[in-house]
């Protein structure tokens, strides 16, 4: 659960950084993309986070302020309808264990009672 938490928290990072064009680096903001992933001699799983390489979209505005000389402005490489899927996958992941976490402890309880 706590792997599909941090796929949460990354997708709405993402949601919430859309529309940022300059960020402390300088530019715009970078999609972030969550991959799970297995230690080979733990076999523990977690979870990291890299930047999407893709390039943002290049729109001609004059008037927004981080236009360049030419009245461009780059924004993220972030398409909300993708990250709205991705959310609802994560969150349904999420759901899924929970109620087979909740399954599993209601088990536990009958055999205690036995």
């Amino acid at each position: 659960m706590a792997t599909q938490q941090k796929f949460l928290d990354v997708i709405t990072e993402n949601i919430n950084n859309a529309e940022t064009t300059r960020t402390a680096e300088g530019g715009p903001y970078r999609r972030q993309v969550a991959i799970a992933t297995r230690d080979p001699r733990t076999g523990a799983v977690g979870v990291r986070v890299v930047d999407d390489q893709r390039p943002g979209s290049l729109v001609h505005d004059p008037s927004h302020p981080d236009a360049d000389a030419d009245g461009n402005v780059f924004y993220p490489n972030v398409k909300i309808n993708s990250e709205m899927v991705d959310l609802m996958i994560a969150r349904r992941l999420h759901e899924a264990n929970l109620s087979a976490f909740q399954t599993a402890k209601q088990m536990l309880r009958r055999a205690i009672d036995i």
